[in-house]
Parts: C-alpha cells; structure tokens; sequence
C-alpha cells in the first residue's frame, strides 16, 4: 500500500436513475458516447481513470490545478455536446474536487481525501464543479476562471465543515452562482457537433466465407467514398466494424457512436455477378429513408459503388435540408482482379500482426501491378510501409522511404480528391523533414474534407516537427477523441511527444500509458515515458521504465534516437535528449540496426 499526494475528481450524471427508468438501454449507450468523447480531455491535463462507476467515474491528477482545468474543459465539452441534441436527452455531469493524502493499492484509491470529492460531488450544481475550500487555496491565482464561495457544508461521515466553492458555464445559474469564463477547448470544435454523422455498418456477407474480405472491404471502399463528402461526418471503419455480428438494435448502436443517421447492407457474390443491398436509416426513429438494391457485372463494381455513394449522399442530403452535389466518381478501373488483390490486403492490413501485413504488402503490391492508376492501394502501401518501419518489423532503409515518397506523390496525382493520399503525403514529407511541402499536403487533405479526423492528426503532427505543440495537441486530441481505433494512427504517442516538449511531463505520461494499453511494446510510448519520468525527478521509476525500454530494444541509443529526428527546433531535440539521458538510457556509439523505428513517426 503507498501513500501519495493526490487531487481526486468524482463525477456522476444528475437525474441518471429518472433517465434509466424512462429509457435504461438509450441511457446507458448514451452516458458511454460521452464517457468516451471527454477522455482526452482527462488525459490531456496528466489524470487516469481511476474507475467507472455505474453513472460516473472517478479519477486521479497530481496537480489539483490539472484537475481543476480538466474538470472545466470536460464540462464546457459536454454543454457543447448537449446544445446538439433532444432535450429528454440531455445529460449534465456534476464534479467534485478535493486534494489530499491517498492510499494507492495497485489502480485503486483511498482514504477520507476520496470520500470528501465523493460528497462534493452531491452538492455540485448539474454541468457544473464543487471544490474543497483546500483545493481552492492550494490552486489560488494559478487558475483561469473565477470560483464562487459557497459557503460551509456537512457532509456525511466526515467530521469537520468543508467549505466549498463552486463553478458554472457561462449562462447557467444556481442562486445567482456561476462563473462568466467559458473555456476555450472546446471552442473550435462546434462545427464538427452541428454536423450530420453517418456510420456505415459492416456489410453482411451472405456467400461463402472465403468471400468475407470482400464485404469488409466494399464497407471499408464506401466509408472511404462518403468522407470526400464535405457537410457530413463519416465515422472510421474501427468506430462501427466494433458491432460485426451484434444484434442489437440501430438505436442503440446510434447513440453509443453518436452517429445521425446509420448504413447498413449484404453482399452476395455469385460468380461473375454481385448483388448489394443497401439501406440508409434514421436510428432514433426506425424510420427507413432509402433502400437500393443493386444487381451488377462484377466488372462494373467502380460503377456501382459510385452509384450507392451518389444514392446514399442524395438520401442524407434531403434529410438535412443540404442540397449537395453527389459524390464525386472515383477513378476509373476496368480490372476487378487488381481491385480484388487491394481489397484482400486490406482484411489482412487490419489483422495488425507482423505476419498479415508482410502478406498485405504483397497484395497491395499485386494490385498496383496489375492496375497502376489504382490510387488507394498506393496510399495503404505507403502508410503500411511507414508503420511496418516504426514497429520495428521492416528494415529502414532509404531506398524505403524513398519509396514511401514515390508512392504518396503517385497516389495524390491519381485522385487529387482524396483526403487520405494527401494525408500520407503529408506525413512522409513531415517526419523527413520537408515542412513547407508536409503543411501545405495536410492543409489540403483537410479542406478536402473537413471531418477526417485523420487529416486532423496529420495536420497536427505537421505542427508537432514544426514545433508548435499546443496547436499540434488541439489536433491530435480531436482526432484521438473522434477516431482513436483507426489502426493508421497511434495519436496517443504523438500526443505524449507534443506534452513533453511543452514541459506537461504528467500529461506525457497519461498518454504513454494510454499508447502503452493497446501496444506495450511500443517504441515511441516506451521511450516518451522514460524520458517524462527522468523530467520529474521520479528516478527509481525512471530506471525501471529505461530497463523495460532496453530490455525491448538492447541496442537502443540515444545516438540512434536522434539520428532520426527531423524536428524544425532544435531546442526540442536538446529536451529530448536531456530526458533521454536523465533516464540512463545510454548515448554511446553502437552498428546502427536497420529497423530502428522512426522516433517522429506513429501514423
């Protein structure tokens, strides 16, 4: 059992037991949406989740200033949030903020410093914050926004009155209480809010299994065809393939993902032939706006996903009151076997091991082979090439980057519409150092379409080599927040990187762990942390966490880190390196081993 110095928040959904007796699925799908959307939030300011709890969660900050600040930008989110939708639906959080000595056994939390948050919690005004008369002091004049005095209070179980002061979003009231700051994090995210989202759900295959790829590639095809759209969102393929073979109803589905309005559809493949059915659905109502079906040539499957996506885009624009042109035609291929070798390699690319992506690389080499102007299968060898480099299971070499350069350059001429081969171009161009030509791909790849949170988080690591980290983790945070599961991005590590760099080493390490969760091998994660721990001073952990990293890596130096960076400032490299050193990861000179991974990479 350790005892440390700790600032503790509690949260709860007011009038959550009324809301589950009126609706208890839709409620419960609907706390999780949010739940998951004001996650970055916490880890931005240095917290974990210490537990959820069946209407809230509890977590733990070593700065109470960090958990004061978080509190307030996790609430202004969500008044964001519920200005977009039904009134019975709206859901307010109230928190508590207390401070104190906590006993620490394993993740869990405890002690009367835990209990007090929990009663503040009680007295917190709905979509508002009540801290500690200790809090309040110990953050003093550190914090941005005004907190109201309200006065004494006794709580159950705890001897002495805790005073309490609490805060409100500007144009609340309770008995005249109520900040008049709003905070600026969520600001720039209302337009995203306000627009339509639209999930496409796996298709169904109804042929043999060998043809299961094929569905899964025809969904993943669409969704990447409906995102060149600019007036409505389109959630990553992660974001709904997450219910593949789930029974349970759209409406539900609808308000775990936030998604406006839901696709769903079959594939049967018979010979030369293919059969897709399609339908487009409003999930809260039931009410089923288009359904197509579509009987075609094999050798006219470009034709007819340009079909569904113009039918789909037509159906969703009328419901929205947006006259939008349909979707633009994709290029144009004749040869179903090069379409087919591109759609095989994309059921093996996300399997996500070293082996299924050495037999993706192949595919994806077959496809362009056989069909050279076939634009998306350039754009996923050289994301697949970038990460296999990272990970440590290709050789990097030049001639790879160079091709990598190649491929992106040769993806963008042949669909100059599409946001994903501009954001690959960007990417490479970024992490080689090529700044001025990497911003103007990412700025490109996100006028193409607006609500790719890929082109969000390329944009921000065009920031990130740059040097502007606060704008880089506005980026990174939104595309983490909105598409975390996309396996072409690992923005949790970016996100650690830009942290560090500021001096945010808690908040460094909030994000390591998060990358560290999902890889634990993970180079960037592993080395971010090392380096945030030696910043802080916390030298036992420090060392532990530089063996974990050398014990991965032996042949891993600081020499060899560094020699990869293409960081714009150089006092950025300096503070890497410091951190590195700190730690007792060694600089020496050693034979520089061909995978090491690209330290300013992770899409």
């Amino acid at each position: 059992m350790e005892r440390r110095l700790a600032a503790i928040v509690c949260a709860d959904v007011a009038g959550y037991s009324r809301m589950m007796g009126a609706d208890e699925a839709g409620t419960h799908a609907t706390f999780k949406a949010h739940r998951g959307a004001i996650y970055p939030v916490i880890l931005n300011h240095g917290g974990r989740l210490v537990k959820n709890t069946g209407d809230g969660f509890l977590l733990e900050f070593p700065s109470i200033v960090g958990a004061i600040e978080a509190a307030i930008a996790m609430q202004g989110l969500m008044a964001e949030r519920n200005n977009h939708i039904p009134g019975d639906r709206v859901m307010q959080f109230r928190m508590g903020i207390h401070m104190g000595d906590v006993m620490a056994d394993e993740d869990e939390v405890f002690g009367d410093d835990v209990n007090i948050a929990v009663r503040l919690e009680s007295v917190a005004p709905p979509g508002g914050i009540a801290v500690s008369g200790k809090a309040c002091h110990e953050a003093g004049k550190r914090l941005s926004v005004h907190l109201v005095d309200a006065g004494p209070h006794r709580f159950k179980n705890i001897e002495e009155p805790i005073d309490v002061w609490t805060w409100q979003p500007e144009g609340t009231d309770s008995a005249g209480r109520g900040s008049r700051l709003v905070p600026s994090e969520t600001s720039n995210l209302a337009a995203q809010y306000r627009t339509a989202i639209v999930g496409v759900l796996p298709f169904a295959n109804l042929s043999d299994g060998a043809d299961e790829y094929f569905s899964d590639g025809l969904t993943e095809d669409l969704i990447h065809a409906l995102s060149l759209q600019s007036f409505y969102r389109v959630l990553s393929r992660n974001s709904t393939f997450a219910f593949k073979g789930n029974n349970q109803s759209t409406r539900l589905i609808a308000r775990e993902i936030d998604a406006t309005y839901l696709i769903q559809g079959s594939v049967r493949r018979a010979g030369t032939k293919i059969r897709v059915t399609s339908e487009l659905i409003a999930p809260e109502t039931g009410e089923q706006l288009w359904t197509g079906r579509f009987d075609r040539d094999i050798g006219d499957l470009f034709a007819m996903q340009d079909e569904i996506t113009t039918s789909l885009s037509a159906a969703i624009a009328a419901e929205i009151y947006r006259a939008e042109a349909s979707a633009p035609p994709r290029p144009s291929s004749n040869d179903l076997t090069a379409w087919d070798r591109f759609l095989k390699g994309l059921s093996y690319y996300y399997l996500q091991t070293k082996d299924d992506w050495e037999t993706s690389i192949g595919l994806f080499r077959e496809a362009i082979a056989l069909d050279p102007t076939l634009s998306i299968a350039r754009a996923y060898l050289a994301t697949i090439q970038i990460q296999g480099i990272q990970f440590g299971w290709i050789a990097s070499t030049r001639e790879l980057w160079d091709s990598a350069m190649s491929l992106a350059q040769s993806s963008v001429r042949l669909d100059p519409r599409s946001s994903f081969a501009f954001q690959i171009l960007a990417y490479v161009s970024a992490v080689q150092g090529h700044y001025e030509a990497a911003m103007d791909a990412a700025k490109r790849a996100v006028a193409l379409n607006p609500y790719d949170m890929g082109a969000r988080g390329v944009l921000g690591m065009c920031h990130l080599v740059i040097g502007e980290h606060r704008h880089a983790i506005e980026l990174f945070s939104m595309a983490a927040q909105r598409g975390n599961s996309d396996p072409r991005y690992q923005w949790a590590a970016v996100n650690a990187f830009s942290h560090y760099l500021l001096g945010q080493y808690d908040a460094a390490l909030s994000w390591a762990r998060e990358e560290l969760y999902l890889n634990p091998n993970q180079l960037q994660a592993l080395a971010i942390r090392t380096a945030a721990l030696a910043q802080l001073g916390r030298t036992a952990e420090a060392k532990n966490a530089a063996e974990a990293l050398l014990s991965n890596y032996p042949n891993l130096t600081v020499e060899r880190m560094l020699r990869h960076l293409h960081w714009k400032a150089p006092g950025d490299v300096t503070h890497y390196r410091e951190g590195l050193l700190k730690a007792g990861i060694p600089f020496g000179k050693v034979a520089l081993i061909e995978s090491s991974p690209k330290l300013a990479a992770d899409s």
